[in-house]
């Protein structure tokens, strides 16, 4: 299963890895050892709201950035 992104999500999920000093190539290869797919030019597309994730994928960025799921979805409101 796949959750719709938006922009709000992707500069979350940008602004998280940035705080934990990591590039989006390191990001996606620790995403890897944990059996992901995902590629660096996917992951991009996550981070600028253009592309959707799955939640695996969000259950492993999660472990790898150490937070709360909270923090991806912060700022997001009800209204589309």
């Amino acid at each position: 299963m796949k959750l719709l992104c938006n922009g709000v999500f992707g500069g979350n999920l940008k602004r998280i890895r940035i705080s934990r000093n990591l590039s989006q190539d390191q990001t996606v290869a620790r995403l890897q050892l944990l059996g992901s797919p995902l590629s660096r030019s996917t992951y991009s597309l996550i981070e600028s709201g253009r592309g959707n994730i799955y939640i695996s994928d969000l259950v492993g960025l999660k472990q790898i950035f150490n937070v709360d799921y909270s923090v991806f979805f912060e700022g997001i409101t009800t209204a589309r």
